[in-house]
């Protein structure tokens, strides 16, 4: 069992009332979630033994950005439609996202390019922004959640809030494509009670769309399916034992919440990480893990104690411990006890 590391807050009983805790030492990632309705998890097996209050990494540290599918550029084709409809055609499905909203996104991404080049911004922060703010549109009006003097100052219409959000996410000479310029351009686009939440969604989301837009073909594959249902409990608490609100409790513990994760998507898992550990294909050391594998820590000779589902760029999402809410972190710091990932599917 490793240190608790420092407590953002205190996790609420009810999604969407949890504030993070803010990990002391917390620095950054990526520039690149969602508020997405979750399917519902199978009910899970009576618990063997649970996992104690143990847990893994508690930094979140600087990334460089990682790569997206560049958004369609020219002049119409024989069909009639532009390269950007057609790029938003293919990826719309995929990442289940508006087309209309997806064209957005990527229009800011053009014109701050023109605009303020040095910003670096891209399209999938936007849709991270847009799937956090209003789920592409489908929560309401307000595609990016733009306050009203945000609106006023940058210029929003109704056919250019992607703009003017990015506007607003690159002024003062942000640099999205540095980790600390990108996680306090978020934390200043949507500030309050709920800052560090709304960016963890974003975060998230943001990546997980531009690793699908590089290979849409996964979309429906159980590991992408494991890590949406993941995405979606961020911000519930940490409850030892706990296998989430649809079975009765207000959150999970580490290996409550991959097993939940990968039961949405038809795959089963024993409940502890240990077992956890023991019962699926291991990632070769050589090898980096990909999006859905599972990431572990402790002692393979011994015991795992601690699990998280790797989302890409260096991150996972995980149920830290005792007195945390569901967050990313980076998956493998310095010093932490890191034992190597599995691949469920």
């Amino acid at each position: 069992m490793t240190t608790k590391p420092t407590s953002w807050a205190r996790g609420a009983a009810l999604r969407g009332l949890v504030a993070l805790p803010l990990v002391a030492g917390l620095v950054t990632a990526g520039w690149l979630l969602a508020d997405r309705t979750p399917e519902p998890a199978p009910a899970p097996a009576p618990l063997p033994v649970a996992d104690g209050a143990a847990s893994g990494p508690s930094v979140l540290e600087v990334s460089a950005p990682v790569k997206a599918r560049e958004p369609g550029q020219g002049a119409s084709g024989a069909g009639g439609k532009s390269p950007l409809q057609q790029w938003a055609d293919q990826l719309a499905g995929p990442l289940d996202i508006p087309a209309p909203a997806l064209i957005g996104y990527a229009n800011g991404e053009l014109a701050l390019r023109q605009e303020d080049p040095s910003c670096h911004l891209s399209w999938v922060t936007l849709a991270g922004v847009g799937s956090a703010a209003s789920n592409h549109g489908r929560g309401g009006e307000n595609l990016l959640g733009l306050s009203a003097a945000q609106a006023r100052k940058y210029g929003a219409t109704p056919d250019s809030s992607s703009v003017a959000a990015g506007r607003a996410l690159c002024a003062g000479g942000t640099d999205l494509g540095a980790g600390p310029g990108w996680w306090k351009a978020i934390a200043t686009y949507h500030p309050g009670s709920e800052s560090e939440l709304f960016r963890q969604r974003v975060l998230g989301t943001a990546q997980l769309y531009a690793t699908l837009s590089l290979d849409p073909s996964r979309a429906d594959t159980p590991s992408v399916r494991a890590a949406r249902f993941a995405l979606g409990q961020l911000g519930l608490p940490y409850v030892w034992g706990g296998n989430g609100p649809d079975a009765g409790a207000a959150g999970f513990d580490c290996s409550g919440l991959t097993k939940a994760s990968y039961d949405s998507a038809g795959v089963a898992l024993p409940r502890t990480a240990d077992s956890q550990f023991r019962s699926i294909p291991a990632v070769p050391p050589s090898q980096e893990p990909r999006l859905g594998d599972l990431v572990f820590y402790g002692s393979p000779a011994t015991r795992i104690h601690h699990v998280g589902l790797y989302l890409g760029n260096g991150l996972m999402i995980n149920a830290p411990t005792e007195g945390q809410a569901i967050q990313i972190h980076t998956y493998h710091s310095k010093g932490d006890d890191y034992a190597g990932a599995g691949r469920p599917a």
